[in-house]
């Protein structure tokens, strides 16, 4: 089970590039509307096995949080998808999938240290 953080703030985009110096964190935009994006989430949360301390997860409802959602894109230079997972270390996005490429493995490979 994944103990979300809630992104609701342009100002925590700030916040999660200075943290992932320390600590890599995903970002998981929903669509609270859209049943790809509940399934996404839901394996994303089945196969979820990282500790607090190895990867911080956050989720955006970006239906309620749309400018979060376009803030995140030009930041982190990726194109808008729903759902969408980005894995950012030192500051940069260093992973992106969509849909149902969503899932704990590809976490995995782009953080090798973890395994």
């Amino acid at each position: 089970m994944i103990n979300w953080l809630v992104l609701d703030r342009e100002q925590q985009l700030d916040e999660i590039v200075a943290l992932s110096n320390d600590i890599p964190c995903v970002i998981f935009k929903h669509s609270t509307r859209c049943n790809i994006s509940a399934a996404a989430k839901y394996r994303l949360e089945e196969q979820w096995d990282f500790p607090i301390e190895a990867v911080r997860p956050y989720y955006l409802d970006l239906l309620a949080y749309r400018s979060v959602s376009d803030q995140i894109a030009a930041r982190f230079e990726v194109y808008h998808e729903s759902p969408q997972l980005l894995l950012i270390k030192n500051g940069e996005c260093i992973c992106e999938s969509s849909h149902l490429d969503i899932n704990a493995e590809e976490i995995r490979e782009c953080l090798p240290e973890l395994v």
